[in-house]
C-alpha cells in the first residue's frame, strides 16, 4: 500500500474559493473557509467518529495537526463549554465535506463556525473528504499549510514553501507546549466526575457521593479514595473525570516534574496521560523519572502517550506510523478472554511488539492492522493501553479499566 501512488488532487481554483489546503508534493486543493482567517502548518490526518468533534478539536494530542474529518456533517451540533477536553482547541484547524449549518442541539450555545473564529482556529469546507482520505491512506499522513482568507488571495508558493519546509512530528516533543506548567488538583477548577444529562458534571462517583471510609488496623479510618498523581504530557480531562468517578482524588503535574516533585505529593498511585508528538523525543525527559516511578512498585497506569512512554521505560521502542489511527470505532482485542473492545483512538506512533522484554506481556491487539495495543508488567503492578478508555467522543467498552487501576490502588 506504501508504494501506491496517490492519486494528485491538485486543481484549478473555482470561482468563490476562500480556502486552500496546499499539501508538501504540491496538491493544492480549494475550498470555502471558515472560521477564523489565517494560516497554518503541520500534518494533515483523518479521523472516523461521527460525533464529538469539539472534545476532537480540543485534544491535546492533536497538537500540529488539522484533522480530515471522514464524516460529512461536522459542525451541525454547534459548540457548548461542556464538550472540551482543554480551554482551548490543539488541532490546528479541520477539512469537511459539507458547509457548518446552523446549531441543531438544545446543548448548544454558539455555531461552531463562532467557536472557532473566538479561538483562532482554521476551518475548510467543500472538501472531498474521501478522497483526501484514500491519499493518505495510500501515501500516509502529509505536512501541508491550510488557509482562509474572506478575499480569496493566496500566495501558494509561499504556502507550499512553508508546508515543505515543516520537520513533521518524527522526533518533535511536543507534551512540553500542552502540559500543564504547575502542580494542581483536579477537582479545584471546578466538579472532577463525570457528566450526565441534567445534572451536568459530578463532583464524586456516579451517583455524585463520597465513597464510605475503609477501616484500618486498630480501629481507624481511611478515605477510600486514593490520590492518583497524573503525569500531564497533554492529558484530556474525562481521563481525569473517569478517575474520579472510579473513585480516585487526582493530582495533576507537568510533563517535566521530576521523580522527587512527584513522589512529594504521596500517591499511592501514578497516572501517565496521553499526549502529541514524538514519545522518544519525550522520552528523553520522562522515560528516566517513569523507570525510578516503576521500582518503588506502587500501581502504574498510562493511556496513548502514556503507554508508548511506558513501553520505553521497560525497554521497548516506538516507530511512527504509516497513518496512524484516529477515531472511536476501532475494535481492539483483549487477548487474556478474546473479548473485542470498540475503542476511541488518536495515535500516529506505536509500541513494537517485537521489541518487548521478557517481563512485558502484550495484553490488547488492534484488529485493524495487527498493532499493539496494550502492555502489563509481569513483575510490577503496571499496565497500559494505547486507545482511550474515557470515550470522549467514543464509546465506553473500556470505562473497566478505571474500576480496575482504583482497585489496585485499593488493594495495596
Amino acid at each position: 500500500m506504501a508504494d501506491a501512488q496517490p492519486t494528485p488532487m491538485s486543481s484549478a481554483k473555482p470561482a468563490g474559493a476562500t480556502g486552500v489546503l496546499v499539501l508538501a508534493n504540491g496538491d493544492v486543493i480549494w475550498g470555502r473557509g471558515f472560521g477564523a482567517e489565517g494560516q497554518a502548518v503541520g500534518e494533515v490526518c483523518f479521523h472516523t467518529a461521527m460525533t464529538g468533534y469539539q472534545e476532537v478539536l480540543t485534544d491535546p494530542s492533536f497538537a500540529g495537526q488539522m484533522i480530515c474529518f471522514t464524516f460529512p456533517h461536522i459542525g451541525n451540533v454547534g459548540a457548548n463549554p461542556d464538550d472540551i477536553e482543554a480551554d482551548d482547541p490543539h488541532a490546528l484547524g479541520i477539512i469537511v465535506r459539507e458547509d457548518v449549518t446552523s446549531p441543531s442541539s438544545f446543548r448548544a450555545v454558539e455555531g461552531l463556525d463562532g467557536w472557532m473564529k473566538r479561538h483562532a482556529r482554521i476551518g475548510l469546507s467543500g472538501i472531498d473528504t474521501r478522497a483526501l482520505t484514500r491519499r493518505i491512506r495510500v501515501a500516509g499522513a502529509p505536512n501541508g499549510v491550510i488557509a482562509h482568507a474572506a478575499n480569496g488571495e493566496f500566495d501558494i508558493p509561499a504556502l507550499l514553501a512553508m508546508a515543505q519546509g515543516w520537520p513533521g512530528l518524527e522526533g518533535m516533543d511536543l507534551a512540553k507546549d500542552v502540559s500543564t506548567e504547575m502542580h494542581y488538583g483536579w477537582g479545584d477548577k471546578g466538579p472532577g466526575g463525570t457528566w450526565r444529562l441534567g445534572f451536568g458534571y459530578g463532583a464524586s462517583q456516579a451517583e455524585g457521593g463520597e465513597p464510605a471510609p475503609l477501616p484500618l488496623a486498630g480501629g481507624e479510618q481511611k478515605t477510600a479514595r486514593p490520590h492518583v498523581v497524573a503525569i500531564d504530557y497533554g492529558s484530556k480531562r474525562n481521563i481525569f473525570r473517569n478517575l474520579v468517578a472510579a473513585g480516585a482524588k487526582v493530582s495533576v503535574v507537568p510533563a517535566t516534574a521530576s521523580f522527587e516533585q512527584v513522589m512529594a505529593l504521596a500517591p499511592d498511585g501514578i497516572f501517565l496521560s496521553n499526549g502529541p508528538g514524538d514519545p522518544a523525543a519525550t522520552g528523553d525527559y520522562a522515560v528516566p523519572v517513569i523507570r525510578e516511578l516503576l521500582e518503588t512498585g506502587k500501581p502504574l497506569f498510562g493511556i496513548c502517550l502514556g503507554h508508548q512512554l511506558l513501553g520505553l521505560a521497560v525497554g521497548a521502542t516506538t516507530t511512527k506510523m504509516f497513518q496512524g489511527h484516529r477515531g472511536a470505532n476501532h475494535p481492539v482485542k483483549r487477548l487474556s478472554d478474546g473479548a473485542v473492545e470498540i475503542t476511541s483512538m488518536n495515535h500516529g506512533f506505536s509500541v513494537e511488539r517485537d521489541s518487548l522484554p521478557a517481563n512485558v506481556r502484550e495484553t490488547h491487539v488492534s484488529l485493524f492492522d495487527g498493532s499493539n495495543a496494550g502492555l502489563e508488567l509481569t513483575d510490577k503492578p503496571a499496565f497500559s493501553v494505547q486507545y482511550h478508555p474515557e470515550a470522549s467522543p467514543g464509546p465506553q467498552d473500556s470505562l473497566y479499566l478505571f474500576e480496575r487501576f482504583v482497585g489496585q490502588l485499593r488493594n495495596a
